[in-house]
């Protein structure tokens, strides 16, 4: 860009954010990083505002706002185009967890700022969520929060196995056991058990299922305005045939919260799915592609998959399967829509799968 000005506004808009997430953790991590959007207006703690038209330094930020992580960036300017440059950076080793930049028009500046915001608050969940998971696992045992084992359980939830089920749901107990009111665990006790008897895997589908609703219902008594919570919660409902469009509308109300929530996107395209509205769930599950742009093979690919399906497109959809399936072998529903495709598509021989 030709006569370049660079401002250091964001830095400080970015720090109020992670400092409101961060003064939170542990206590209402997904509900504050729902009203990220909103928190980047209040631009009023005099902490932050000290860092605003100075270089930053980010472990001093950390240590003068008792921030975890700190959100930093630059507008550039040249003509009549704007370019805001942000990092997530660990306060404190200084590690780049993740970087980017938008470009825009000054005549757009305020639907490029929108979009900055919602491509944020998307990607900073997972990123967060990412180094949160790491430093739980180097925690010792014995000092294990309840939120440290539900950041344990995450990444084995999403192995898509029924081991990794089992042991996840093993870890979300731990979790509910120190705080019987943490309702992302509950929700995702739920899930895991939901899953393996989706998986076949349960040994008597119908307790299971009893109890999955049960644990649903528990975890909605403590969602508040958690995205996560309510968005989970709502899929096992639905899944257990509670009434569909219940279950969309509280997703619909996560979303609201939230509208980067890329997971509350690819279930609501899922409760889609099983409304019969195919057209609709490709929309919600493109929508997760784009606020997740780097999880190519993650399971709004399954659900995309299965919607292509449902619409008869039965080539696309084996292809969207197959790749699934290479990803996450051990996912059985995954090879019931496949097998099924190739069955319509008479390739089942031909391709000698």
């Amino acid at each position: 860009m030709s006569a370049e000005r660079v401002e250091r506004r964001l830095a400080a808009i970015l720090a109020a954010d992670v400092a409101g997430y961060s003064r939170l953790m542990g206590l209402d991590e997904a509900g504050t990083l729902a009203r990220l959007k909103a928190l980047r207006r209040e631009l009023i703690d005099p902490q932050v505002a000290e860092h605003k038209g100075r270089p930053v330094d980010v472990k001093e930020v950390g240590r003068e706002l008792g921030v975890r992580y700190v959100l930093e960036g630059s507008v550039r300017k040249g003509g009549n185009r704007v370019r805001i440059t942000a990092q997530l950076i660990d306060a404190e080793t200084g590690a780049h967890l993740w970087a980017d930049r938008f470009d825009g028009l000054i005549e757009d500046v305020f639907e490029l700022q929108d979009r900055v915001a919602s491509s944020l608050a998307g990607v900073i969940e997972l990123a967060l969520q990412a180094a949160e998971i790491r430093r739980s696992s180097e925690r010792p045992r014995r000092d294990l929060t309840a939120y440290d084992l539900v950041s344990r359980g995450l990444p084995i939830f999403h192995s898509m196995s029924k081991t990794g089920f089992i042991e996840a749901a093993n870890l979300f107990e731990r979790a509910i056991e120190r705080d019987p009111h943490y309702g992302i665990a509950v929700s995702l006790l739920a899930l895991c058990h939901m899953n393996l008897v989706e998986g076949g895997w349960a040994e008597d589908p119908e307790s299971t299922g009893a109890r999955c609703l049960h644990l649903a219902r528990q975890a909605l008594e403590t969602a508040g305005d958690d995205p996560g919570t309510l968005v989970a919660s709502a899929h096992v409902l639905a899944y257990f045939g509670e009434e569909i469009d219940a279950s969309l509308a509280l997703i619909d109300h996560a979303l609201r919260l939230n509208p980067s929530y890329e997971r509350g996107w690819y279930l609501r395209g899922f409760n889609r799915l099983w409304a019969g509205d195919p057209d609709r769930a490709i929309e919600d599950l493109e929508m997760s592609m784009r606020l997740s742009p780097r999880d190519r093979f993650g399971v709004h690919v399954l659900g995309y998959g299965m919607a292509l399906f449902l619409k008869r497109r039965f080539d696309e959809a084996a292809t969207k399967l197959f790749q699934y399936m290479h990803q996450h072998p051990g996912y059985p529903p995954t090879y019931r829509f496949l097998a099924s495709s190739y069955a319509h598509l008479g390739a089942w021989n031909k391709r000698g799968r």
